[in-house]
């Protein structure tokens, strides 16, 4: 597009000598560009796109064609088992998922032949095409009695400002990322869509939020990530999407969730449904944002990576430990499983790690004395619930560990599968100190164990063929007496 350049509209006001002002293309209110005619290009009809990608066409597009050829050095390479899908779809008739991304469509063409071309068609890809406005795409979906998926992803549109009367039944799936929607915008088309379960949103500059009335009950899974959404509190517009399953707000500069209408310790009435979380890439900082999340009924899987609060602790496994702990009904943590022992884990060294401000705050042994003030309740929601489950911490492990001479603190210990020959003996150094019930934590991810219960034992190196068992989660390695060259036995 070199050829193309912008020229402001002289103004009234303008001083003489400065009728024009080049520049590279830009947007600009008074301004136009200029192209030869021969370098434009207008796109082509929707069905032109489909022969050309699907080789029905004597001549193929260019940038159709590209995607399905590698070239290595100055060799072109069909990609195998190519030719083969174009035989087998090389009928209209017979295409149910079609593909035309990056082949400048720009309308529907004539009037109901796509509907008699195409009878059959499920799902269309638009993405990154020349499609203007929301009714060319409504003149060709309109036409696709059957459509469930349609990407319409970098087409840069105009939609419409009142309702429309164009309705996709069946469709179920629908990508609008990069297309400059707003959410009024999205609320106003929504009516043509009753039957929608995926709707991806991403990138389009979406700050502000409405509640949708009578619209988008069905939807399972909204994806708003790269919108720069003014603050936390606009998902309170959201929260009542009766169906909700997922919600993706990676990169939408939240720092803050709040469910107003219950408090700590219950479960909100917002997001009924919600199962899965992402907020990757945010500002969140305090912790006040996980103990929110704790009241969502259904939340099982979070994804909270790149934010400043996962950098709050010197270990990330610390930060795990406390999200785990924080969120009760958590499976899965930034795609990692959580299996119960770690769980167990995590909630008993939460339970250890803030016993002493818990006393402090008025916590007591004695359920009569046991009254923690307002402070702590709303920094640890869950402390008073861990305690009924575990019991309340003795004063025994609350009393912190003297410091560990430097060379005693490592013990250099090999890990065996004496059950499993084929895996081989792993030589770990850890510290003396750690628990037993983190070495079962180090040893799932290690071994890459599934969700089973771990028994472990170890020899001793000066009394081979002797096992002692480790049985109490809650001792450290030094409890047993452990030393440098001994090993440790891993059954499940």
């Amino acid at each position: 597009m070199a050829a193309m350049k912008e020229y402001s509209i002289l103004n009234a006001d303008q001083p003489k000598g400065q009728a024009f002002s080049v520049q590279m293309i830009s947007s600009h209110p008074t301004g136009g560009s200029f192209i030869r005619p021969n370098k434009a290009n207008f796109g082509v009809d929707f069905l032109t796109a489909v022969k050309n990608r699907y080789g029905l066409n004597d001549e193929q597009d260019v940038e159709c064609e590209k995607e399905n050829a590698l070239v290595i050095g100055k060799k072109t390479v069909e990609l195998v088992g190519f030719d083969s899908i174009i035989e087998q779809q090389s009928q209209l008739n017979k295409l149910v998922d079609i593909s035309v991304s990056e082949c400048a469509v720009s309308h529907a063409g004539q009037k109901e032949e796509i509907s008699r071309t195409c009878p059959n068609i499920r799902s269309i890809n638009l993405s990154k095409n020349l499609l203007p406005s929301w009714e060319k795409v409504t003149d060709i979906a309109c036409q696709v009695q059957n459509l469930q998926s349609l990407d319409l992803s970098e087409n840069k549109m105009k939609f419409p400002s009142a309702s429309i009367t164009c309705t996709l039944s069946k469709l179920r799936v629908l990508a609008l990322n990069r297309t400059g929607v707003t959410w009024a915008e999205v609320l106003l088309c929504a009516p043509g869509w009753p039957a929608l379960e995926e709707l991806y949103l991403a990138s389009n500059d979406i700050t502000v939020l409405e509640r949708p009335i009578n619209v988008l009950q069905t939807l399972k899974l909204l994806d708003l990530s790269n919108n720069q959404l003014i603050d936390g509190s606009q998902l309170q517009l959201i929260a009542y999407l009766p169906r909700l399953e997922q919600l993706i707000l990676s990169n939408t500069g939240i720092s803050s969730i709040h469910f107003p209408d219950v408090g700590f310790g219950c479960k909100t009435k917002m997001f009924p449904l919600l199962q899965r979380l992402a907020v990757d890439d945010n500002k969140i900082s305090q912790w006040s944002f996980i103990n929110e999340l704790d009241k969502l009924q259904c939340l099982q899987s979070l994804h909270c990576q790149n934010n400043p609060l996962m950098v709050t602790e010197k270990n990330p496994e610390t930060v795990r430990q406390l999200i785990l702990a924080k969120i009760g009904q958590l499976k899965v943590l930034n795609k990692s499983e959580i299996f119960p022992d770690e769980r167990k884990g995590a909630e008993l060294d939460y339970r250890k790690m803030f016993g002493n401000d818990w006393i402090m705050a008025g916590g007591n042994q004695n359920p009569d004395k046991n009254r923690p003030n307002e402070e702590f309740l709303a920094a640890h929601p869950r402390y008073q619930l861990l305690c009924l489950k575990y019991g309340a911490p003795e004063e025994g492990e609350l009393k912190r560990q003297q410091p560990f001479i430097l060379k005693n603190q490592l013990l250099t210990l090999t890990i065996k599968c004496p059950d499993k020959p084929d895996q081989k003996p792993i030589e770990k150094k850890l510290p003396d100190s750690m628990t037993i019930q983190k070495v079962k934590g180090l040893l799932y991810r290690l071994l890459k164990i599934p969700g089973s219960e771990l028994k472990l034992s170890y020899e001793s190196s000066k009394m081979e063929g002797k096992e002692i068992e480790l049985e109490n989660d809650l001792k450290p390695l030094q409890f047993y007496s452990i030393e440098n060259g001994d090993s440790v036995l891993v059954r499940w």
